[in-house]
């Protein structure tokens, strides 16, 4: 027994060495992390389980049969974040390029299908040359297998990818599916078709990081919701990130203990507001005046940054933040913020997440290039993952709240349980400006002075219409607050939504202007 166990150590000592010393230097000159080195800075201390170690590919062509390493290039198995199951797999960079091949996509599915077997979240920690050009057709069936999986586990548990290093051709389509996607500046990439072939096909000269870096994801396409300094930071922002969700689709968020006054209330919200209707300001100033101290943590903060996005806590429970960004674009909705806040609204709503939503927004992009590339139908993405929510929605109206934009921001007339406005508030179909300039275009055509008429009118309509007021007394809104209630009445709103029970219609899933 004795030498059978020591056999056993042997093999998991040398499973533990993936493609050899050598490799694994290799991948620390890159600055980075081998896969197990990633999985054990993840996980908690001494939680992992590993699946598969033993596993191998089948392959004899191409000499591959000389080429056989435990583990065929993928580590695989469960562990804890926070005390909390998780499963993960990390591409092993060191074997194979990381490649995939049958047996390197069973391994994973395994551990996908374990995942929603017990309801619980699954990470990738992707590093991969791509598919096994050895393995042919069989690599390919792998991806699609692992696609499939990633659709079926959208919305029951959560997904999050990982870029460690690169990620290109058909490998990029299982992160794109996941939740939320975190890259490293510098040392990860993701493309569908590399600069060389872009080369060859169009002439265009690109480099890696132009094509598919970390900022570039983060910021012009959007892929990417997190560009991380490092791989550490990475890692610790997935923990993070993880400890405001639920396990899966039918828990509730955790809720952690509160450590904020939850009657605080913060003097400066009552400044925050400028007086001058065109004047920008920050609103991220007033998520985090609002929410527990410390607690805002933003997603996709690189890309479309007139909507901010995040995750927060009140009172300690989790909740989802969509705003409005005065200081960028006036916080006007184009077809990126539209997509950006469409999809963080879904995801909120499936996994049971309360959302929490600041509007300041004068209506949607003007333009021929917003228009011909689909501002209407990107709109409406907002707008249907808005309607068809059904977790607590609360929303507080700081400034503008202009035309169908007005509609669209968790309005009342859409599905909002709390729809609140401060005093600063201007609801009306458009600004005044605007609709003085169409209601009174003749009278203003034969004013002796018409910019001063012009200013009385804009005035006059301001006072009548562009306020909180005509919406409260109509009972679209809730109520008009003042700034510094702000919070003391959301905790106590989130309480009392917390047993709302919002029954859709039975039926397949919905149409979404995709």
């Amino acid at each position: 027994m004795d030498d059978r166990i020591e056999e056993l150590r042997e093999r998991r000592r040398e499973a533990e060495k993936g493609g050899g010393e050598e490799r694994i230097q290799s991948q620390h000159d890159k600055g980075k992390m081998t896969a197990r080195e990633r999985i054990d800075y993840f996980l908690d201390d001494d939680t992992f389980h590993e699946f598969d170690q033993f596993r191998t590919h089948r392959t004899h062509t191409f000499g591959m049969e000389e080429k056989q390493y435990y583990g065929d290039g993928v580590v695989t198995g469960y562990g804890e974040v926070n005390g909390r199951t998780v499963f993960v797999f990390a591409h092993d960079f060191t074997v194979l390029g990381g490649s995939l091949g049958e047996v390197f996509a069973e391994k994973v599915c395994k551990v996908m299908d374990r995942a929603m077997d017990v309801g619980a979240p699954v990470v990738g920690l992707n590093d991969s040359a791509g598919a096994r050009i050895q393995e042919g057709v069989s690599s390919l069936a792998g991806f699609a297998e692992i696609f499939r999986r990633n659709t079926e586990a959208s919305g029951v548990i959560p997904q999050l990818s990982g870029i460690m290093g690169p990620c290109a051709g058909g490998a990029v389509y299982s992160p794109a599916i996941t939740d939320f996607v975190f890259m490293v500046q510098d040392t990860s990439h993701m493309f569908i078709t590399g600069p060389d072939v872009i080369e060859t096909v169009t002439g265009e000269e690109v480099t890696f990081e132009e094509l598919g870096g970390a900022q570039t994801h983060a910021s012009t396409s959007g892929v990417a919701h997190f560009a991380e300094p490092s791989e550490e930071e990475l890692l610790d922002d997935m923990r993070r990130l993880l400890s405001y969700l639920p396990q899966n689709n039918v828990e509730d968020p955790p809720r952690v203990d509160p450590w904020d006054d939850p009657e605080r209330r913060d003097e400066e919200l009552n400044e925050i507001v400028p007086d001058e209707p065109r004047k920008p300001y920050d609103v991220t100033n007033v998520v985090t005046s609002v929410v527990d101290e410390g607690s805002f943590f933003e997603t996709h903060e690189g890309f479309a940054k007139n909507l901010v996005t995040g995750f927060a806590r009140l009172d300690g429970h989790s909740i989802g933040v969509v705003a409005n960004q005065p200081r960028v674009n006036a916080g006007t909705l184009d077809i990126e913020s539209s997509q950006k806040g469409a999809r963080f609204v879904r995801f909120c709503d499936a996994f049971n997440v309360p959302i929490l939503t600041f509007v300041d927004v004068p209506g949607f992009m003007p333009g021929t290039d917003q228009e011909h590339n689909g501002i209407i139908r990107h709109g409406a993405k907002l707008l249907y993952a808005y309607s068809e929510a059904t977790v607590p929605l609360m929303t507080v109206i700081t400034r503008k709240a202009y035309g169908g934009a007005y509609d669209v921001m968790a309005s009342k007339h859409i599905g909002g349980d709390v729809n609140y406005a401060w005093p600063t508030a201007e609801i009306a179909v458009m600004g005044p400006k605007g609709a003085v300039n169409i209601l009174y275009d003749d009278e203003l055509e034969e004013a002796e002075d018409t910019e001063r008429r012009r200013q009385e009118l804009i005035d006059e309509y301001r006072e009548e219409f562009a306020n909180p007021y005509t919406a409260a007394d109509r009972g679209f809104l809730d109520d008009v607050i003042e700034p510094t209630e702000t919070r003391p009445r959301l905790i106590d709103d989130l309480s009392m939504l917390a047993s709302k029970r919002d029954e859709q219609p039975d039926k397949k899933h919905g149409n979404i202007p995709i």
